[in-house]
């Protein structure tokens, strides 16, 4: 999923950036208000993360303009104004969510996938797997790269499920015959081999960003 992050402080980019990306999300970074009005309207994103104290065009009014034009994109205030009255002012004009700095990662976290339930429906955050611009939902059981839909066969799926479940672990070829092809199959086949193949030409080709990797005599891992 597609995340943005309006937030002048680099201390607090570092944090949010590095944790979300770690948790599969894709995050888009804007220092001031009026390049973080620009990306918001001029893109797709599935969640907006904003400071109000920012260069430019301030949160509250940025929220105002991202909610007139988009109104199901949830937002989350993310300031060191915490009084009362700040809250309420940032609940009233759009914001779905606010959270009061300094504050944990594991709490930001937690409101994201609960605005995501919210604003998905079925398809929510427990149901979807990120790994950097790949999604691969669960219950559709579909697969999309840089929101391109990705045909795989009932094996292929299989395997990059697997993989995706267990992202950013070294897989071993026995590890994935076990758990994508009957237990007894013949361990001293090359099938992972041709599969994985299979799912670099096709989830890799045409990206630069690899996510299918070789880890040499360990087995594979899937990473962003």
């Amino acid at each position: 999923m597609n995340l943005l992050l309006v937030e002048d402080e680099p201390n607090v980019v570092s944090v949010i950036s590095r944790g979300l990306t770690e948790e599969g999300f894709t995050v888009s970074v804007a220092p001031d208000g009026l390049i973080g009005k620009q990306l918001a309207l001029e893109n797709e994103f599935d969640l907006v993360i904003l400071d109000i104290m920012l260069p430019g065009i301030n949160g509250l009014e940025l929220c105002k303009i991202i909610k007139a034009e988009k109104p199901n994109v949830p937002i989350i205030m993310l300031t060191a104004l915490g009084t009362t009255e700040n809250v309420v002012n940032g609940l009233d004009n759009g914001a779905d969510d606010y959270l009061i700095k300094p504050f944990k990662f594991a709490e930001l976290f937690a409101r994201i996938r609960m605005l995501l339930r919210r604003y998905t429906g079925s398809a929510s955050l427990d149901q979807v797997i990120n790994v950097a611009d790949l999604q691969i939902n669960l219950s559709a059981k579909s697969v999309k790269r840089n929101n391109t839909e990705v045909v795989l066969t009932a094996t292929e799926y299989r395997l990059l499920e697997y993989m995706a479940k267990n992202k950013s672990k070294i897989l071993s070829r026995i590890d994935i015959l076990e758990s994508v092809w009957d237990i007894d199959f013949n361990l001293g086949t090359n099938v992972v081999d041709v599969y994985v193949n299979y799912l670099r030409k096709k989830i890799d080709k045409n990206s630069d960003q690899k996510l299918i990797h070789t880890a040499v005599g360990l087995g594979y891992v899937l990473k962003g």
